[in-house]
């Protein structure tokens, strides 16, 4: 017998609210705020250089202090360079890089590097092979970016399930996981966990645990699956 799925069981989850319409409301804060807005000033050449000097001597684990001495720039000049204030000379470009330990042209990575996008049309994504396709998943790539600043890889497929479909509720891959049903219905396993899923329900979990379609309820059906795993992974 099914498993009835809790709302937010896990984690942050379990200071979760309902409301009187019996939606889940978070309470714990996240780690992360999307409306934040970054420095207008970080395309800025010299913002830029400073944050990447500071970051390579946090990564070092030395003192300003100790830069400096190693770089023979005083503190104040430093506070200044690694505060995008001033413009740093190639002189100095060059104490730092050798103190540092990297070449002169990694303090401009920030500021060169190009933000990837991939805009794809509607029935425009790339049908891909994947394990599941042996057993009728039709997998159909929305979109994929390969290196990148987040060190983060995401596969969003939109996956669809017809009369010739079977169930493959043993996958198993590293990373994080994200369902979303939009049409039909199905009994999706997640470890010993059954979860009867409609269209609007979603489900997010840990992929290294065996999952899959269980029982195909209603068909046609159609979910999205979002995959996300470290780039060293890939």
């Amino acid at each position: 017998m099914a498993k009835k799925a809790s709302n937010f069981r896990n984690g942050a989850a379990a200071k979760a609210k309902l409301s009187p319409k019996g939606v889940a409301t978070i309470r714990t804060p996240l780690t992360q705020d999307p409306h934040a807005v970054r420095d207008t000033r970080e395309k800025v050449l010299e913002v830029a250089i400073g944050r990447e000097v500071r970051a390579f001597r946090k990564k070092l684990g030395i003192t300003v202090a100790d830069l400096a001495a190693a770089t023979d720039i005083s503190l104040g000049m430093l506070s200044k360079i690694e505060n995008g204030i001033t413009s740093p000379s190639l002189t100095t470009l060059q104490a730092l890089s050798r103190a540092l330990g990297v070449p002169v042209t990694a303090f401009f990575r920030r500021f060169e590097e190009e933000r990837s996008a991939v805009f794809v049309r509607a029935g425009e994504g790339l049908d891909v092979e994947r394990r599941g396709t042996r057993a009728g998943h039709q997998y159909n790539l929305l979109g994929h970016i390969g290196s990148n600043t987040s060190g983060v890889v995401v596969e969003p497929y939109l996956i669809t399930l017809t009369e010739d479909s079977d169930v493959f509720p043993t996958f198993q891959h590293e990373g994080m996981e994200f369902l979303y049903m939009l049409e039909g219905e199905v009994t999706y396993r997640h470890g010993n966990n059954l979860y009867p899923m409609k269209p609007g329900d979603s489900l997010f979990f840990d992929a290294d645990a065996p999952h899959g379609p269980e029982v195909l309820t209603v068909l046609p059906m159609r979910y999205l699956s979002i995959i996300c795993y470290p780039q060293s992974a890939g």
